[in-house]
């Protein structure tokens, strides 16, 4: 590691404020593990982003998200095209969904830090959303309205930061007020138009704080997932979100699923959108793979998301 520099990107506000706490372990780590490495927490919304790219230009090249999916989302905008550079992700959100891929635990142990620093790295494939780039998955319909609330709800003066226990509300509540959206959906050799439940398009398998829309996802196949299901009644929703928790729903009736290396979504008027649980509004959505475009670390004796070489 004598050629290693390296950044830890620390958002305070993820996971409640857990993420805050993990500076301590963290500085712990960089002397027991003797790293050259700084340490910087976010100040504000994009500010990840910010730092990766300046940091990235001053020759940083191993740039560490410590806090949730969104955490890790604003940093690989600077880093995608940026080959010189190793992504590396330590959980400390409340979804906690993205480190599944990487085969890391969701609170990271002293065997997870001690494998971290072995450093061995894949080269993930990268999402982008027309002029947004995701690392797990993005969703249309259902779940984006869910993220959708959830969001207005934390940037709510009344409201404190989520929790799971909120999230599921949005969830409960959201299951009977929404309403399916006319959209036109376009891929290779495919063009029709729909109402749709829910639009899942992702990378990793494991979304929405632990639902696993996409349960056959590879994250260096070159592929996107995507788990479409239809326009559905009140109680088909509720049997198909029990199926989907059983991880039992790709064969069902209601559900369209299949990969395919791009897609595009339009709607008549904007709709919200999630990509890696992070807002984005938009009436045409052009979604595509970049084939391992991302070096990242990741476990490889644990259960990841990765054609085992």
């Amino acid at each position: 590691m004598s050629h290693s520099h390296w950044l830890f990107i620390i958002n305070p506000v993820a996971g409640n404020g857990l993420a805050a706490s993990y500076a301590t372990t963290v500085q712990a780590m960089i002397e027991r593990y003797q790293i050259p490495a700084e340490m910087i927490l976010t100040q504000r919304r994009g500010h990840a982003t910010q730092l990766a790219n300046d940091y990235a230009q001053q020759g940083f090249n191993h740039i560490v998200g410590v806090g949730g999916d969104g955490t890790f989302s604003e940093i690989i905008q600077a880093l995608v095209h940026k080959p010189e550079v190793t992504f590396g992700a330590v959980s400390a959100g409340t979804g906690n969904d993205f480190i599944h891929i990487l085969g890391f635990s969701d609170h990271f142990s002293d065997k997870d830090w001690e494998i971290f620093f072995e450093e061995n790295t894949i080269q993930m494939d990268v999402g982008r959303c027309n002029d947004r780039y995701f690392i797990n998955g993005m969703g249309l319909g259902f779940d984006a309205q869910v993220a959708f609330e959830n969001y207005e709800a934390e940037n709510s003066r009344a409201v404190k930061a989520g929790s799971k226990a909120k999230y599921w509300k949005h969830i409960l509540k959201t299951l009977v007020t929404y309403k399916e959206q006319d959209m036109r959906v376009s891929y290779p050799d495919q063009a029709r138009t729909t109402k749709s439940f829910l639009n899942t398009i992702a990378i990793g398998r494991r979304l929405a704080g632990g639902f696993y829309l996409t349960p056959n996802a590879l994250a260096n196949d070159g592929l996107l997932d995507i788990c479409m299901i239809n326009q559905l009644s009140l109680s088909g929703r509720i049997k198909e979100l029990l199926r989907v928790i059983k991880q039992a729903h790709i064969e069902d009736p209601v559900v369209n699923y299949f990969t395919t290396d791009r897609i595009v979504f339009e709607f008549d008027h904007e709709v919200p959108a999630h990509l890696d649980g992070e807002m984005y509004f938009g009436s045409r959505f052009e979604v595509s793979i970049l084939p391992h475009h991302l070096k990242t670390i990741y476990n490889p004796y644990g259960n990841h998301f990765f054609i085992k070489n």
